[in-house]
């Protein structure tokens, strides 16, 4: 049975090392920078299989035009207890405890291309996205995200929000791309440079962006510079991410104008 817990003293903090490494295959973040950020308003929350940790997620207190709001930074769980929706219960006990301490936003960024994190976060969380961030954080060496640009989706999570109590369901959108096989690698192979004036699209992108990766670099750079091209199109013309759809070997996001959304509060 999985339990979660928010973690605020130094022994409960070290456990995170090895999930950490594991994970990422990186070196641990100091156990005096995330006790001083859950001092702080910082909220990090571990997920154990009795006593042993296997996932956690990691926020620290943030600020942005006039907002303040919880920046979801990190959440990583153990190999063998994936898709198992214990990062879901880790995103929900988060909201929890947030809204305890009085945030109405967690933020958070992930890589568009994986579809596994973008259904998580906007079509189970209820989560929107409408910030193209390209190359967000430099280089990245770690297993999951060497050798392409670090483009990422900012993730606004209006907690307190109709929208993420009772999201919107839309139908029929317009597909701006389409997808062909090569090699048994699926290519971007369309795009359409319409003007955007309707009110629902959608944008169809590779279901295991891990495997293109592996398989054909050069297809997943086609696909990494096609999709930003797209999604920024998107954003600026106003509209927000607000579902990804998985089928067999494609998922597609659909997108709406942002202030058709019931977000409450401060929009930005």
């Amino acid at each position: 049975m999985i339990t979660l817990k928010e973690l605020t003293n130094i022994e409960e903090l070290e456990q995170l090392e090895i999930i950490e490494q594991n994970v990422w295959g990186m070196e641990s973040l100091p156990v005096h920078q995330t006790l001083t950020a859950v001092k702080n308003g910082g909220i990090i929350v571990g997920a154990f299989d009795n006593n042993k940790i296997i996932g956690f997620s990691y926020g620290f207190a943030g600020f942005k035009d006039d907002q303040v709001y919880l920046c979801s930074h990190m959440l990583g769980i153990e190999t063998e207890y994936r898709s198992k929706k214990i990062g879901e219960q880790l995103k929900k006990k988060q909201l929890e405890i947030a809204q305890q301490k009085g945030y109405t936003e967690i933020h958070w960024t992930y890589d568009p291309l994986e579809t596994r994190n973008g259904y998580l976060n906007l079509s189970k969380l209820n989560g929107i996205s409408s910030v193209y961030m390209e190359n967000a954080y430099g280089e990245m060496k770690d297993g999951l995200n060497k050798g392409l640009p670090s483009d990422r989706f900012e993730v606004h999570w209006h907690i307190t929000s109709d929208h993420v109590k009772n999201p919107p369901v839309y139908d029929n959108p317009i597909f701006l791309n389409s997808v062909s096989n090569h090699s048994q690698v699926p290519v971007c192979s369309q795009l359409d440079d319409t003007s955007l004036t309707e009110a629902v699209y959608a944008v169809e992108v590779p279901k295991d962006f891990q495997r293109i990766k592996n398989e054909d670099k050069n297809a997943a750079l086609d696909w990494r510079m096609k999709t930003r091209e797209l999604f920024n199109k998107l954003f600026e013309s106003g509209y927000a991410a607000i579902q990804l759809i998985p089928g067999k070997y494609t998922a597609h996001y659909i997108f709406v104008k942002k202030d058709t959304l019931k977000l409450g509060g401060n929009q930005k």
